[in-house]
């Protein structure tokens, strides 16, 4: 368990993970395949090369959840009850098939539950595609867990 526990989060804190992944051709056909998206701009190269993109997109959701994929070892491992809410999500920039993205979650809020044994936490995960020393932002939005307090863990 790497996550962290209520008390251990800082508002204002921004915890760079760590973690990458470079996005196949083949997270993108099967994250489509699971979730029923049959979008030709993501699926069909013929027809994305006919777009203002030229070429198939990754799909804004799987870069999305992606990223919370990656921000869960240095927040959340084994220290949440519950994902309350994804709020706020923006696609600022396309991802494609070969790009490398990256995420990092700055602390917005914090507040204890009425019944004092869990702890709201709210994070803004922010997702670059990095290219060398270049980062582009692809995705940001907020996220809200119930957490565990570390008094109250098993």
């Amino acid at each position: 368990m790497t996550g962290l526990y209520y008390e251990e989060f800082e508002v204002g804190e921004t915890i760079e993970h760590e973690k990458r992944r470079t996005v196949s051709e083949s997270d993108n056909q099967q994250f489509c395949d699971m979730t029923m998206n049959q979008q030709p701009l993501h699926l069909d190269a013929e027809f994305a090369s006919g777009t203002e993109f030229g070429e198939r997109l990754v799909n804004g959701l799987y870069t999305m959840s992606l990223a919370v994929g990656l921000s869960i070892p240095d927040t959340t491992d084994g220290t949440i009850v519950a994902n309350l809410s994804y709020d706020e999500v923006e696609h600022p920039n396309p991802v494609f098939h070969g790009d490398t993205i990256r995420a990092q979650s700055t602390v917005t809020d914090k507040r204890e539950t009425s019944d004092g044994e869990h702890g709201v936490v709210t994070m803004r995960v922010e997702v670059f595609k990095v290219d060398g020393e270049e980062e582009t932002l692809v995705c940001e939005f907020e996220r809200t867990v119930l957490s565990l307090k570390r008094e109250h863990a098993e």
